[in-house]
């Protein structure tokens, strides 16, 4: 019989007991994230390809990718993210619709991404690695509130740069980079995130 996957909030769990590995756990945590987010990371820093984030010409689901968008409805929309960060789940020939983390506070992408992880065809965390999903599977799951904000539908005629794919080995790292490009503050697209779930 196949052990349950562990998850990241089972480990905390695990080892909540003893005090000096929770203290010892938190402070780091909250040393590297802080380190990440006061970090001047420039999104065109990220788009350079190397052996294991690789650019791509084309859009696979499962897939995690990052690039700079220029959303056609602009004018009408209230906010945008102009540097998304998105693991698509349906494509057509003109664009695709996917999960865009960076609509969450950076606590919430990862319980997010520990959730879809569960659709993960393999453990590996390598290049074979995808997240199997559609949004008919996930919508109406309450452990899957936290992607109702994320959904978002993109067109290929309007990403002004390369695709970068980002490596599976590197998907929990870049959920905590400070590298979302709001066309408003991104408290307030985050707060109303929060408020859709």
């Amino acid at each position: 019989m196949a052990r349950p996957r562990q998850t990241v909030q089972d480990i905390f769990t695990k080892y909540s007991q003893d005090k000096t590995i929770l203290t010892k756990s938190l402070n780091w945590f909250q040393r590297e994230t802080a380190k990440l987010r006061t970090a001047r990371i420039q999104p065109q820093s990220l788009l350079r390809p190397d052996s294991k984030n690789r650019a791509s010409t084309v859009m696979v689901p499962g897939n995690l990718y990052m690039y700079f968008y220029d959303a056609k409805l602009k004018e009408q929309l209230p906010y945008y993210d102009m540097f998304p960060l998105v693991f698509p789940f349906s494509t057509t020939d003109k664009g695709f619709t996917g999960l865009n983390m960076h609509y969450l506070p950076y606590q919430l992408r990862i319980r997010l991404l520990d959730r879809l992880l569960e659709y993960a065809n393999n453990k590996k965390y390598d290049e074979t690695t995808r997240i199997r999903y559609s949004w008919a599977t996930i919508r109406s799951a309450s452990k899957f509130r936290l992607a109702q904000p994320c959904v978002h539908s993109y067109l290929y005629d309007h990403i002004q740069s390369t695709m970068l794919r980002v490596s599976p080995e590197n998907w929990f790292t870049v959920m905590m980079l400070p590298v979302e490009r709001f066309t408003v503050n991104k408290s307030n697209v985050w707060a109303d995130s929060i408020g859709k779930i």
